[in-house]
């Protein structure tokens, strides 16, 4: 049995979907039963519950031998990401996967890799046999943009020129499953991003070829970025954090392009162009009120 947390998040679920093709035995950690089962079916056993509940957390936990771990930007992740590993540590788990990020640090400028940081510290330390997944920024950021694109044909961000290796989610999620399955992982940090480094004028364009219809990229000063984020409901701080992400972007921080995900599925990322074309309905004018 393997246990995967943040199973509905956009990592999570592809690791979930990966496994079981795989055949593995899976229980996906869920908030919402409903959500779990309309993203997995019957395939898979889910655990309801909460990181800020420790007893679903250990109930969860209970018969798993390895542990995929993973929650959403939190300010409390490190308190339960550690207390996860802890009760892990405590069943006797054999293995846990850490899905962390390209930047993490302990002290880092952006709260989301400090707290990434911490938890890869508090899990090398744990006793526990541990592998950590160091994503790049995910593909799918792009679609928080898909509804602008759709209605005016414009990408709106503070990307500048940043070149940022984008990964695809379903890249993730096949990396993932295979660190939770196969041998030769143990104690090692992988950096997984896609095949090429892209500016975000290269994505409009690939979302150009995709839609057929002109997209123009709309590079955002900080603040204004900040502002339409907090307009749009995303509380001030998150979008604080964003945009300080960007600045470190365009800084060149995600420029470098690995082999991490050949390294651990003996296949080659997928690139931008095929993300596109696989989503290229949600760019279009139609996608706009259809209910998506």
């Amino acid at each position: 049995m393997i246990l995967v947390t943040g199973a509905t998040g956009n990592a999570g679920a592809q690791v979930v979907r990966a496994l079981v093709e795989e055949g593995q035995e899976v229980r996906a950690f869920v908030r919402n039963a409903d959500k779990g089962y309309a993203l997995f079916g019957d395939g898979v056993e889910l655990a309801v519950g909460d990181f800020a509940d420790p007893q679903s957390v250990r109930a969860a936990l209970a018969g798993a031998k390895a542990l995929f771990l993973s929650c959403a930007d939190d300010p409390r992740r490190v308190d339960w990401e550690t207390a996860a590993i802890d009760a892990a540590a405590a069943t006797g788990m054999r293995r846990i996967v850490k899905l962390s990020s390209i930047a993490a640090e302990p002290g880092a400028p952006v709260a989301f890799w400090d707290w990434h940081g911490r938890v890869e510290r508090h899990l090398r330390q744990s006793g526990v046999s541990w592998t950590v997944l160091r994503s790049s920024v995910y593909m799918t950021n792009v679609l928080a943009g898909a509804d602008q694109v759709a209605l005016e044909g414009r990408l709106y961000a503070p990307a500048g020129d940043a070149p940022i290796a984008m990964i695809d989610p379903r890249d993730v999620g096949a990396a993932g499953a295979s660190a939770l399955t196969t041998s030769g992982h143990d104690g090692s940090t992988y950096v997984l991003t896609g095949p090429q480094a892209m500016t975000y004028a290269q994505v409009a364009a690939e979302l150009s070829a995709a839609t057929a219809r002109h997209v123009e990229f709309i590079d955002l000063p900080d603040e204004h970025a900040r502002q339409g984020m907090v307009q749009g409901g995303m509380p001030d701080a998150v979008a604080e954090q964003v945009v300080k992400v960007f600045a470190m972007l365009r800084q060149g921080m995600a420029e470098r392009v690995t082999d991490g995900v050949a390294s651990l599925t003996g296949k080659a990322p997928r690139d931008f162009a095929a993300f596109a074309r696989d989503h290229a309905f949600l760019f279009a004018p139609a996608a706009v009120g259809a209910g998506r």
